[in-house]
């Protein structure tokens, strides 16, 4: 197992100055992500989950700590594409095919055509959407979408997925589906992942490690260390150590008032 840390975070906080007066939204965080780990972060709305996730990726800076994302600053990180970053909804553009979206990324870092054919190819087939290349975003479901938008985010082969929230607007019956896909794709490429949820069976299901949140200032509760299997399917979810793991996950939510106003 390796030791090496993909995001290594020390007494983070952030404070962000509003009109009304300054907000904490982050409050001395401490995080270390170990390469080829997924880790999800759950927490209520506002705690901070996408926030600390938009600080791995540098496109928020906090007020004081420090982070190291494969052992550079944040920023260099960014520089050197070293994540590819998934959002809450596909952000395609409709004009393009799912094949120019997945490609984009390609072409603004200065892929040879060549390369840029391979590596769709590739990406498409690990989302299971071969055969769809040539459609445009309108003409696919949400999920297929979704998974267009992940293919895009792993074309330039980053080390790092960070994902907020990919599957929220989706049903519950897509969502299970795309989970078993998720998780899938991530023993087939190694990558470390980090992925923001509302969801506890989500959580459970996907990660090797489930960072529970507390409401604003976002602090870490608890960290839970998942003893399940890498490989899993859906019906690991009626066992008793998925129902355990859930448990002190809802316990842990609970205990940081989680469901105050």
């Amino acid at each position: 197992m390796s030791n090496i840390k993909s995001v290594e975070i020390k007494n983070l906080s952030l404070v962000f100055d509003t009109n009304d007066g300054p907000v904490h939204a982050l409050n001395e965080i401490e995080l270390d992500i170990i390469k080829g780990d997924f880790v999800s972060l759950i927490g209520p709305s506002g705690c901070g989950k996408t926030t600390l996730l938009r600080v791995i990726a540098d496109l928020q800076e906090p007020t004081s700590g420090s982070i190291l994302v494969n052992e550079k600053s944040a920023e260099i990180a960014r520089m050197e594409r070293d994540y590819g970053y998934v959002f809450q909804s596909p952000a395609l553009f409709p004009w393009r095919t799912i094949s120019g979206n997945i490609g984009l990324p390609l072409e603004i870092m200065g892929f040879e055509k060549s390369d840029r054919i391979k590596r769709i190819k590739k990406n498409l087939e690990l989302v299971n959407l071969l055969g769809f290349e040539k459609k445009f975003p309108w003409q696919l479901s949400g999920g297929m979408q979704q998974r267009a938008s992940i293919a895009r985010a792993l074309s330039f082969d980053p080390e790092l997925l960070l994902m907020d929230e990919p599957f929220g607007a989706l049903d519950e019956i897509v969502r299970d589906h795309l989970n078993e896909q998720l998780l899938e794709l991530w023993r087939k490429t190694e990558k470390t992942v980090v992925f923001v949820t509302h969801s506890i069976p989500e959580a459970v299901f996907l990660s090797t490690h489930i960072v529970v949140m507390s409401p604003r200032p976002g602090k870490i509760f608890d960290i839970i260390k998942s003893p399940l299997p890498s490989k899993r399917d859906l019906s690991i979810r009626e066992t008793p150590e998925f129902l355990k793991i859930a448990q002190r996950v809802r316990e842990g939510l609970r205990a940081g008032h989680s469901y105050d106003d």
